[in-house]
């Protein structure tokens, strides 16, 4: 495994963003002499302002000399959106995070060397060859191979729905847990830490791991994993609210209402133990973020504090 090691001496979350706008700015094509100026200006300005230029010097070094071909298109090519924001997260991790952070299956990459991908945020649809329809939530990550003998999805990362139209061929999702086989319907597969959770809504599915095979009835989900098939369980429409740009919370925890949306902004946003357990309902519309998050204090008794966009955490409310 390649890894990029930094120092543990940790640089300001706010310091190590500007850091990273500098770097992008500068490698993304002609920059003025005012600009170079002002980023001299903005090194000498403060000690902790020429560590942190230091560190992401280091950095820089460091992912030019990965072998990967996805960490050099993310530092060659910052102009592009997905690589941009690739290379920032690249960058804001190594800087912040301390001790080592692994590459070679790092998101952005997996993100930058598939077929098809969404960045953070970015939801999208396209028809594959056979007529098919595919929506990628967001970060997600897939390869396509259709021939005259297969019609295959491997899926990476992320979050998809198919609406697979039949054929002689069947049409197989393949995850990192297991594999998903329809001769045609309508189904959403997501990429877990551990397994994957495969809801249909129409037509068939089976589901294939470790010798075991189960198939979903319409209006069924069950999680796959290398080893077993969980029994599966009713699911709700609700969970499709991501192809509407919504996010639907019924009664749901404000710890996993946050790890939701946290899905679909970069960074980090969490809660205080003390506010985890509070539940909160309502339709939110995923293309603001921070608007979403400036509404919580008016539905719940709880503070947001932004140390910088990239570091989110909801606090209680402070009495008195």
């Amino acid at each position: 495994m390649n890894l990029l090691s930094v120092d543990r001496n940790r640089i300001a979350p706010a310091i190590a963003e500007q850091a990273v706008e500098w770097l992008v700015e500068l490698q993304g094509g002609e920059v003025s002499e005012q600009r170079r100026q002002a980023w001299q200006d903005w090194r000498s300005a403060n000690a902790e302002h020429e560590r942190a230029w230091q560190r992401i010097e280091a950095v820089n070094v460091g992912l030019r000399g990965l072998e990967s071909p996805a960490a050099l298109a993310a530092l060659g090519a910052p102009a592009h959106r997905s690589r941009r924001e690739a290379l920032k997260l690249l960058m804001l991790c190594a800087m912040v995070g301390g001790g080592a952070i692994s590459l070679r299956n790092s998101e952005p990459l997996l993100v930058l060397r598939s077929d098809e991908s969404t960045s953070v945020g970015e939801r999208r649809a396209l028809r594959l060859a056979d007529g098919s329809r595919l929506e990628l939530n967001t970060a997600s990550a897939v390869d396509i191979h259709f021939d005259a003998g297969q019609r295959l999805i491997e899926m990476r990362q992320g979050e998809i729905l198919v609406d697979g139209v039949a054929d002689s061929r069947p049409l197989r999702i393949h995850t990192p847990q297991g594999l998903i086989e329809s001769r045609g319907g309508r189904f959403n597969v997501r990429v877990l830490d551990r397994s994957s959770r495969v809801s249909l809504f129409a037509g068939s599915a089976d589901l294939l791991a470790d010798g075991q095979r189960q198939s979903l009835l319409p209006g069924q989900q069950t999680n796959l994993s290398p080893t077993r098939i969980d029994t599966p369980d009713s699911v709700s429409e609700d969970s499709l609210a991501w192809t509407r740009g919504m996010l639907v919370a019924s009664h749901m925890r404000l710890d996993d209402f946050l790890a939701e949306l946290g899905r679909y902004r970069h960074g980090h946003l969490s809660c205080a133990p003390q506010v985890a357990g509070l539940l909160i309902s309502g339709s939110y519309p995923l293309d603001n973020t921070e608007r979403i998050l400036a509404m919580l204090p008016k539905a719940l008794p709880v503070e947001v504090h932004s140390l910088t966009r990239y570091w989110v955490k909801v606090h209680p409310r402070a009495t008195g």
